[in-house]
């Protein structure tokens, strides 16, 4: 397979919908570990893919309980993954070969997985943007009398708990554990997410600890390869500019700023970051 880098830098031109998800995970992983076996992972996603495809033959039309409970029996029950909660914060956890070695990762990681056997059997599914913890949708229909689907419906489900579903009160406790006693549910909470978002929200988790650890340069390398696969996000290229800023990268810091603004060239955000590149050029005469 060709560089990493390289593949990472051909998912950044796909439109989303063409995006292998776990595939694209596992080029990300390789940068990070390159010492790690990616073939062996590969190959047990081809094995969860089929495994999936197997069960599903069984499941009685669009029973969203049944899909889930498949799932659970094959990625929970039977290939024994589950989440890591002695060593949550281990950047090992987001690295997908590692959580397919060690079976254990964060809601993020778990989802992918879960994501991945759902659209090789061909169902409908989608990450949930939800806040502090990653959540898995599985999509379907209600049938009308005369067969024909007319209502949309979902199931979400904690791939972190071993693929649990919840239900309203379920959701509006896990909020209030995130974001304190007062949190309720509100519109946008589960909000749907691209391919390329929840490959995002995977690499945000390695980059916080490593901005934790106050290792920039390695923080910078993850801002870096997220770029790779969404060029266009605007958000990604001020980071990248921010930490080049500290890292005394001038010249690329000025890059990245000028980048951001091709993407945002009005308000205030703009206006910050004109003046941010008027002093750090002022330091490059």
């Amino acid at each position: 397979m060709s560089d990493p880098q390289d593949a990472l830098d051909a998912i950044g031109q796909l439109p989303d919908v063409e995006i292998d998800l776990a595939g694209a995970a596992i080029q990300l992983a390789r940068i990070d570990a390159p010492r790690l076996d990616w073939q062996a992972a590969t190959r047990h996603l081809s094995r969860l893919a089929r495994d999936a495809v197997s069960l599903s033959k069984d499941l009685p039309g669009t029973d969203l309980t049944a899909r889930a409970g498949a799932l659970a029996q094959l990625i929970t029950g039977r290939h024994g993954y589950g989440g890591d909660t002695e060593t949550y914060d281990d950047a090992a956890n987001a690295n997908l070969i590692q959580v397919i070695e060690r079976r254990r990762g964060l809601p993020v990681a778990l989802g992918i997985l879960w994501l991945h056997c759902a659209r090789a059997v061909g169902w409908g599914a989608h990450g949930v943007d939800f806040p502090g913890h990653f959540l898995v949708a599985l999509e379907g229909q209600n049938p009308t009398r005369r067969g024909r689907a007319v209502e949309h419906r979902q199931m979400i489900v904690d791939v972190f708990a071993g693929g649990v579903p919840l239900a309203a009160p379920d959701m509006r406790g896990l909020l209030k554990r995130v974001e304190g006693p007062d949190a309720e549910l509100r519109p946008g909470v589960l909000q749907p997410m691209s391919s390329r978002s929840v490959l995002i929200r995977l690499q945000n988790n390695i980059k916080s600890r490593r901005l934790a650890n106050n290792d920039l340069p390695g923080a910078l390398r993850t801002i870096e390869n997220m770029l790779r696969i969404a060029p266009d996000t605007a958000v990604l290229w001020r980071e990248a500019a921010l930490v080049n800023q500290h890292l005394e990268h001038v010249g690329a810091a000025v890059h990245c700023y000028e980048r951001f603004l091709d993407l945002v060239p009005q308000g205030d955000a703009a206006l910050r970051t004109r003046a941010a590149i008027d002093e750090l050029r002022s330091r490059l005469n």
